[in-house]
């Protein structure tokens, strides 16, 4: 069983960049495919972005793309989710998750969930 704890977050103005971090323990996030989910209050957990185990493939929600970039470093355990150009509708509580399967875009393809941490982007 692999436990997740993510850091990073914080409060930013728009345009402003973040870079969050999930670090991995009790086992190697290798045996993982990882994502990043988040959840704004009142709404539903969703998608933001997954990379392989080897992090030779990465895909991103629409909403995203093309201001995030995750990455994974596996000597260190650890993943990343680099985030620039933030929105106000970044706004939510991102959270890290491993995933046992292949292709995971739904929050009930992941098996092992970090606590999260707040992302607030002002304008």
């Amino acid at each position: 069983q692999v436990q997740l704890v993510e850091s990073g977050g914080g409060l930013v103005q728009a345009g402003g960049s973040l870079r969050l971090s999930c670090e991995a323990s009790g086992r190697t996030i290798s045996s993982y495919e990882m994502g990043w989910f988040r959840q704004a209050p009142g709404k539903e957990r969703e998608f933001v972005a997954v990379i392989s185990r080897r992090s030779i493939s990465t895909d991103y929600s629409n909403s995203v793309k093309g201001r995030v970039t995750i990455s994974r470093d596996n000597a260190k355990n650890t993943v990343y989710l680099q985030m620039n150009s933030l929105k106000p509708e970044d706004t939510a509580m991102y959270f890290c998750a491993a995933n046992v399967g292949w292709n995971g875009r739904r929050p009930s393809d992941y098996s092992y969930w970090g606590q999260g941490t707040q992302v607030t982007v002002s304008s």
